[in-house]
């Protein structure tokens, strides 16, 4: 078996972030764009095929006033008749430390009624080129009346 050079070795490295959702307001993190034709007299907030933008921040604490570390960009598709089930689509790029001007790039599942859940890890850039791993997501946060939510993420992301 050949050797490679270090830099072609892969690593396993695990990340610890907050993401901050906040869907009102002045500058909200996350826009509808899209909702399905049929479904504009539902009076869910995520009726089948709605389409999201989105752009949060994350932080290296759980409180918004912590250290921005970078931003999640992205989109959400509704995606449960029966459910509330999302399909996010999500690019975690690193603005600060050892990743700045690195992404990961998740795409997958959000049951976002669940408090814990997992998304799927498909890809990188920057220092994360090649990335597959997996993220466990946990609110900690969540506040019913107008949606803000603060989410903990543990990644674990093996990378060349």
């Amino acid at each position: 078996m050949p050797v490679l050079p270090y830099h072609m070795l892969e690593k396993e490295t695990v990340l610890h972030f907050f993401l901050h959702d906040t869907p009102g307001g002045s500058r909200p993190s996350a826009v509808r764009v899209v909702q399905a034709k049929g479904t504009t007299h539902n009076t869910s907030l995520t009726p089948l095929g709605t389409v999201w933008v989105v752009d949060y921040p994350l932080t290296e604490g759980p409180h918004p006033k912590s250290t921005v570390v970078g931003n999640s960009r992205g989109m959400y598709v509704s995606a449960g008749r029966e459910e509330l089930m999302l399909v996010a689509y999500l690019d975690f790029g690193f603005t600060s430390g050892e990743f700045n001007g690195s992404s990961i790039s998740v795409l997958s599942r959000n049951p976002v009624t669940q408090i814990e859940r997992e998304f799927a890890v498909v890809g990188g850039r920057g220092k994360f080129r090649m990335a597959r791993g997996f993220a466990n997501l946990k609110c900690i946060f969540f506040n019913a009346s107008n949606g803000d939510s603060i989410v903990k993420y543990e990644v674990v992301v093996r990378h060349y």
